[in-house]
């Protein structure tokens, strides 16, 4: 199944410099040679007209069930919500992006499952069950709650750029840092073909944040620690909120940590046990 032709998309940092344009490469990919007729000596046997039919069916209309079809990512926002997920606008969300274009090719039969994936350098894209809780906590901050969206959004981690798109579409800016430069290249490109407004990719430190867009309504990270970096706490607003695994202090190991600043100070609650990449400092 070919995707529709769109037009170029223009972002901050030079996310619109990839090597083709989006619509140069829709165009390359839903180019189909016409076959050469035959000639006219040559007699073929010809196919029951029922058949001949069918396949033209098959090349005008096609039958929705590729990866990029809307029922595709339907079944998943269904399996979502019957595990319990209730937030409206993170299953749109879901329901938009193409999770199967952020993933190596020979994953992309994986991509609907409710399952991690490598993406290199031993890093993983996690499984969206873990994503949309996530999304989903961000979504019940005082923030959210109030405005019906993320607001200023800063993500640490942005790996392959799934949960980048999927915050561009449930937020008014993202913030993405990617410590690893060649992940955040592949993001890069990932993210040319979305259409959205205020996206800055940035490669360095997680740990440190982003002060010079802070603070912000939503933070999130897709890696965790023993502790929460100063600077991400330090640069959540009034109202915000903060979702990050970290290390529980008393079962040990990883589960989600939700922070929220108030005007008296800092609120804490753990949730589910989730098991991240460690989070580190520096950039390579």
């Amino acid at each position: 199944m070919t995707r529709q032709q769109r037009p170029p998309v223009r972002f901050p940092l030079g996310l619109d410099q990839v090597h083709a344009a989006p619509a140069q490469r829709s165009a390359a990919r839903s180019a189909t040679p016409a076959a050469p007729a035959a000639p006219a000596a040559v007699l073929r046997p010809q196919r029951p007209l029922q058949q001949a039919a069918q396949d033209a069916a098959r090349q005008h209309a096609p039958s929705g069930l590729g990866l990029d079809s809307v029922a595709v990512r339907a079944r998943m926002v269904d399996r979502l919500r019957s595990g319990g997920l209730r937030c409206e606008p993170v299953l749109q969300a879901f329901s938009l992006v193409e999770r199967h274009r952020f993933v190596d090719t020979a994953l992309a039969t994986q991509a609907y499952e409710d399952t991690s994936l490598p993406i290199g350098l031993q890093q993983t894209i996690s499984k969206p069950s873990v994503v949309a809780c996530m999304l989903a906590l961000l979504f019940d901050g005082a923030h959210a709650r109030d405005q019906g969206h993320l607001g200023r959004v800063l993500e640490i981690g942005t790996g392959c750029g799934y949960q980048t798109a999927l915050l561009a579409r449930l937020g008014r800016a993202v913030v993405s840092i990617e410590r690893l430069k060649p992940l955040h290249d592949r993001a890069r490109e990932h993210l040319a073909d979305h259409r959205q407004a205020d996206v800055r990719l940035v490669f360095g430190d997680g740990r440190l944040g982003h002060a010079p867009r802070a603070p912000y309504h939503s933070i999130i990270s897709a890696a965790g620690g023993d502790d929460l970096p100063a600077a991400w706490l330090d640069q959540l607003a009034v109202g915000g909120r903060l979702v990050a695994p970290s290390t529980h202090p008393e079962r040990g190991g990883q589960a989600l940590l939700v922070v929220d600043r108030h005007e008296q100070g800092l609120t804490r609650c753990w949730h589910d046990a989730v098991n991240f990449v460690p989070l580190k400092s520096g950039t390579q």
